[in-house]
Formats: structure tokens, C-alpha cells, sequence
């Protein structure tokens, strides 16, 4: 078993103490956070895995949890979904209020816990329309709404970008994006999308203080993520990533 699979195994072996049912009381945060993957056709399992296990990490990373920490109420709300085409949005880890290293164990071990898998097409419209619906059901109220957008592909199924884009941003929520910049053929072949950074800077993030970090590749993607997370957990950039990431920042 390699080192992602082990990591996995531990993560999922903490599940029965995780105790993720419906809370018994709604909680003031600092973020409400919707983790939305990309598990589209562009991505193959060991992608899917190598996606998988940057979270992991990210979600309990010293960094990403000194983060949610540092707010005013010291804790955030988080939920785990993932995306592909119009007819594939599914929650792993619902939502679930991070505080400290222990309750960021056991949401990892959440995710961990659900099978790796990869489905069809790929619609960031639906994924952003689906997001939105988990911000209306989450019972704790944050100061900020982020929708967390990874992915290596470009809106190609369901409606279109733009409208969808524009429905989040009047509701309040901030989309951030951490495009994959991959020079892997796909699994049928063909030349992966040129420019997702920019496709992603122009077409997907927006709402204040809005950003991008870019992934060079899946390999590279447990970095992008931990960095990504804990500069919006912040709320603000306060420097960028070291190299091979990449940060662009939108204004509005």
C-alpha cells in the first residue's frame, strides 16, 4: 500500500469516533466553506486519488487549522462535495464546524471514509447551482460565504457559466478557484484545456477579495490546496505562495 493509500486507511480507521450527524445546535462561525472537487472524466483514478489525499492533508495541515483558529469566533463551517457533469453533484462530509486539530481530524476522516471515484463531463455551472443550495441548508451562520472551486476542465455540460457565476455572487458567496494546469492527456487521449488559469481567473472566480491558486499538475496539488485554504480561511491574501503555486487576486 503506497504512502496516499495509508494515509486514507488512517483517516478513515478515526471515523466512528467522527459522530458527523445533524448538529444539535446551529453555531456562529467566522466561514461557511463549500469544498467543491472536480472528479470529471479528465480526471483518471490515480488523479482522483492524488486530488483525494491533497485535501486530506490540507485539512489538517498546522497552517490551515492556525487559520481557522485565528477569526473572531475561532471556528469555521466546512462541507465536502464533489462535481462533475449537470447530472453528478454529490456531498461526501456534510457540513460540520472545524475548531480545532481534533474536529479537522474527523471531517478529514469523513472524507476519507467515502470511495474515490471518477464520473462524466464537466459542469462548473451545476456544481456553483448545487453549492448554493448547501449554503441554504447549512443551520450554522458565518460571517462569509466561500464556494471553493478545484477542477481541470472547462464548463462543457448543463447551463451556462455566467448566469450561475452571477446567481452566487448576488447571494453573497465569494468563488475561489484552484484551476489544475495539467499537460496529461486525458483518458481518451486528447490534449488537456490551455489556459485553465485564465480560464478561471475571468470566467469562474468573482466576489470580493476572490482568487486563484494554481495547481502545476496533480503531483503539486497537495501544496496548492494547504496554501489556498489557509489564505481564504484568513479572509485576506497576506503574501503569495512560495513557487511552483500561483496566485492571482480579482478585485471585485
Amino acid at each position: 500500500m503506497g504512502r496516499a493509500g495509508r494515509c486514507l486507511a488512517v483517516l478513515a480507521g478515526l471515523l466512528p469516533a467522527a459522530g458527523l450527524s445533524a448538529p444539535a445546535f446551529a453555531e456562529d462561525v467566522d466561514l461557511e466553506l463549500v469544498l467543491a472537487v472536480d472528479i470529471s472524466g479528465s480526471v483518471d483514478h490515480v488523479e482522483a486519488r492524488l486530488q483525494r489525499q491533497g485535501y486530506l492533508q490540507a485539512l489538517v495541515d498546522p497552517r490551515v487549522v492556525a487559520a481557522i483558529t485565528s477569526g473572531e469566533r475561532r471556528r469555521i463551517a466546512v462541507t465536502y462535495m464533489e462535481w462533475a457533469g449537470a447530472h453528478y453533484q454529490n456531498v461526501v462530509a456534510g457540513w460540520t464546524v472545524v475548531r480545532d486539530m481534533a474536529s479537522a481530524r474527523t471531517f478529514a476522516a469523513a472524507v476519507a471514509a467515502h470511495p474515490v471515484t471518477t464520473e462524466r463531463w464537466t459542469s462548473i455551472s451545476a456544481a456553483i447551482d448545487f453549492a448554493l443550495g448547501l449554503f441554504g441548508t447549512n443551520p450554522h451562520r458565518g460571517v462569509r460565504k466561500v464556494l471553493d472551486i478545484s477542477g481541470d476542465g472547462k464548463n462543457n455540460n448543463g447551463g451556462l457559466l455566467e448566469p450561475a457565476r452571477a446567481r452566487a455572487l448576488k447571494a453573497g458567496v465569494t468563488i475561489n478557484g484552484l484551476p489544475i494546469v495539467n499537460d496529461r492527456p486525458n483518458p481518451w487521449g486528447l490534449p488537456p484545456p490551455k489556459d485553465m488559469d485564465r480560464y478561471y481567473f475571468e470566467r469562474v472566480i468573482g466576489g470580493p477579495g476572490s482568487f486563484i491558486v494554481v495547481a502545476r499538475g496533480f503531483r503539486s496539488f497537495g501544496d496548492a490546496v494547504k496554501a489556498k485554504l489557509a489564505l481564504e480561511i484568513a479572509g485576506e491574501i497576506a503574501a503569495p505562495p512560495r513557487r511552483p503555486l500561483k496566485l492571482a487576486q480579482r478585485r471585485r
